[in-house]
């Protein structure tokens, strides 16, 4: 038996932003942005370590509305398009830094690269990334697990545990119905919990989440082992804490692994910095720039001017902090094991996004990271938690506190002066969807398609993205304009179930744009007496 484990976990998400009535639409391009930065080169670091033999462990929540949009055929031939696009800019580049051969390099690598993806999209995975991840899984050594089906903040909806449990029960069915086994475990989004929430998991059959290191600092009883042990609830459901020596090397602005001087500069995207006539195709809406992807700098040192991006020095670079992230968690068993009645487990959880899209080296960091664990050493082993579970079924009983891993381990990202205007209106639709619930909408085919779709726009309302954004100023008009929409057409759909007069272009149109969770159930609506 090794000394202790090694539970990495990437969550998976971004928020449902597929808008057919747009030809071109900026907030599509986050998607395409990720599934060439992260989702791919993912995929393809699992492809090559099953090819290899290498006993590595990986949990992945994949959110709903992320699934959503893998399988949607226009969001696939709008990413093919998209990256066709990208192919001809790289190969303008080419000619365009003929003269500049650490520019030249970079452009025919970006070329290779996207080429790459178009064929790994198209014919490796037939578009069906879903798919991808579901066959990689089926080996045994990736496991997937669900989130909130819109990824809603649960300690915002518990005021009505009905919409709490939709999302629970929705994204545990719609995982189910697109990878074919029930979730061990769920990402309740935001890590954010509120003492109940457990109750709603076990009743959906869910063995496990996760909770910011606060939770277990302040909680009814503080945990033994610390982070380092799994706990139960009264209930028996399961729950995990993130360790924070792991987040700091990883996540902190200042002094983590991204922000090393040899890695890829995010920031510089030649979708700004050349003329407008020469990234026109990636130009929204007549003004909005965006990024492509192909960035020729390299972090650099703060003050400098940029310097041309190395790719392989780069590569050394991720390996080099690979092996000090496995030697720094050789030191922590060190100082674990002899503590405990158990090998020490230290959960590492992530946004996926972070390797690939923000951190351009992520995934060889992490390729690296699980080769070294394999061949170079016996101590450290990765495994998921299911499987932690199943060695040590045991654990010590307590009620976490109400936590989430935004800023100070609170709620106030998604609770604030600065969205506290649609708390309001969330919870006033989601108590009238119940009463509408209530009245079995199954009566009339219509009512029940209209109470469907009712049921879809409030919960797409309900992303805890749609606050966050407005908390952080990245683009509240977009935000609070999706909330408000989606508000709109809950209204309007809860009218025509009124008063019994249905406008069925207006229903079909919101069916067609909102397409999300074909088998939705609005009986999880219904307030369980």
């Amino acid at each position: 038996m090794p000394k202790g484990y090694l539970s990495l976990v990437l969550h998976a998400h971004l928020p449902y932003v597929r808008h057919p009535e747009h030809k071109s639409f900026l907030e599509e391009q986050w998607f395409f942005e990720a599934i060439i930065e992260t989702y791919v080169p993912l995929l393809r670091m699992l492809e090559g370590l099953e090819d290899d033999g290498v006993d590595y462990a990986l949990l992945v929540s994949l959110s709903p509305t992320l699934v959503t949009m893998f399988e949607d055929e226009l969001l696939q031939e709008r990413f093919v398009d998209h990256l066709r696009k990208l192919i001809a800019l790289a190969d303008r580049e080419i000619g365009r830094t003929a003269s500049e051969p650490q520019f030249n390099r970079l452009a025919r690598r970006y070329a290779d690269e996207f080429r790459d993806v178009l064929y790994w999209f198209e014919t490796r995975y037939q578009r069906r990334l879903a798919m991808a991840f579901r066959n990689i899984s089926a080996q045994g050594r990736l496991e997937l697990m669900t989130c909130g089906a819109t990824h809603g903040f649960l300690p915002i909806l518990k005021t009505n545990p009905a919409a709490v449990r939709a999302q629970v029960q929705t994204a545990v069915e719609h995982h189910r119905e697109v990878f074919g086994v029930h979730p061990g475990g769920i990402w309740v989004p935001e890590c954010a919990y509120y003492p109940g929430v457990e109750e709603f998991l076990k009743e959906a059959d869910i063995r496990y989440f996760f909770v910011d290191s606060h939770g277990f600092d302040h909680a009814t009883v503080k945990p033994k082992f610390g982070v380092f042990a799994p706990v139960h609830t009264p209930n028996g459901v399961a729950v995990f804490a993130r360790d924070k020596e792991t987040s700091h090397q990883v996540w902190a602005a200042e002094v983590g692994y991204p922000g090393h001087p040899d890695y890829r500069e995010f920031y510089r995207d030649i979708g700004f910095d050349l003329p407008e006539e020469m990234v026109r195709d990636f130009i929204v809406a007549g003004h909005v720039r965006t990024n492509t992807g192909i960035k020729y700098y390299r972090i650099t040192k703060k003050g400098d001017s940029k310097e041309p991006y190395d790719w392989n020095k780069a590569l050394e670079r991720a390996a080099e902090h690979a092996g000090n992230f496995l030697f720094n968690r050789q030191k922590q068993l060190e100082h674990l094991a002899p503590k405990m009645d158990r090998p020490p487990l230290i959960v590492s959880p992530y946004d996926a996004e972070l390797f690939g899209h923000w951190w351009f080296e992520g995934p060889r960091f992490l390729d690296y990271l699980f080769r070294k664990m394999c061949y170079d050493q016996k101590d450290l082993k990765p495994i998921t938690p299911l499987k932690y579970l199943q060695l040590f079924p045991e654990n010590q009983v307590t009620v976490p506190a109400g936590s989430s891993w935004g800023g100070n381990g609170t709620y106030e990202y998604w609770i604030n002066n600065t969205n506290d205007s649609i708390l309001k209106d969330l919870h006033e639709a989601g108590d009238r969807m119940s009463e509408m619930a209530e009245k079995d909408g199954a009566q009339k085919k219509k009512n029940r398609r209209a109470l469907k779709q009712m049921m879809r726009e409030l919960m797409l309302a309900q992303g805890s993205d749609w606050p966050f954004i407005m908390r952080t100023n990245t683009s509240p008009e977009y935000a609070l304009k999706r909330v408000q929409s989606h508000l709109a057409r809950f209204w309007l759909l809860e009218s025509m179930l009124v008063s019994d007069r249905f406008d069925e272009e207006a229903l079909a149109a919101m069916e067609y744009a909102d397409n999300i969770f074909p088998d939705i159930n609005p009986d999880w609506y219904c307030r369980k007496k």
